[in-house]
């Protein structure tokens, strides 16, 4: 299935399939309960989501939108969790999804952790350019979205990314 971008994959709350990300990114954002978004996750390709139900089926913690234009597999939650009980070669498989995004995530707190704002904005460039690159975090995510994942209010992440450019 091909997603343009800003189209919707799954919304929070909603129950359905599993997805594995073949190309492009998606975004993961919770609605708090004022109506506001708030960006959580980043996936990248080859990911399989949501990763909270690769063991077992729980709805959609929040709504995953396009980036960019993304090709994404409908995965049977029937079926997945048929081959899971079957075979230890998929409880494996499993496991090594989850412990990839495990790592990813302990980069994730790290950029949260810095102390500096420059700091949580660099640790954040890196872990992009690792991830998602080669393009720049800022033709992907908005100032807010960026400033999201590390804890920053807008205008911070505006000043910081002027000051690179100097």
């Amino acid at each position: 299935m091909l997603l343009h971008k800003g189209e919707a994959l799954f919304h929070q709350g909603e129950s359905g399939s599993l997805f594995h990300l073949r190309s492009g990114l998606l975004k993961i954002v919770r609605v708090h309960e004022d109506g506001s978004p708030f960006l959580v996750n980043i996936i990248v390709p080859d990911e399989m989501i949501p990763h909270h139900s690769l063991i077992s089926p729980m709805p959609y913690h929040g709504t995953a939108i396009a980036l960019v234009t993304s090709e994404v597999d409908m995965v049977s939650p029937q079926q997945w969790y048929e081959e899971l009980r079957q075979s230890a070669e998929k409880s494996r498989e499993v496991a090594l999804l989850l412990q990839s995004k495990l790592r990813m995530m302990q980069q994730r707190i790290d950029q949260l952790t810095q102390v500096a704002p420059v700091d949580k904005l660099g640790k954040l460039q890196g872990w992009f350019a690792d991830y998602i690159g080669p393009a720049a975090i800022t033709d992907v995510l908005t100032q807010d979205e960026i400033g999201q994942l590390i804890g920053l209010r807008r205008e911070t992440v505006n000043r910081l990314l002027r000051a690179q450019s100097k």
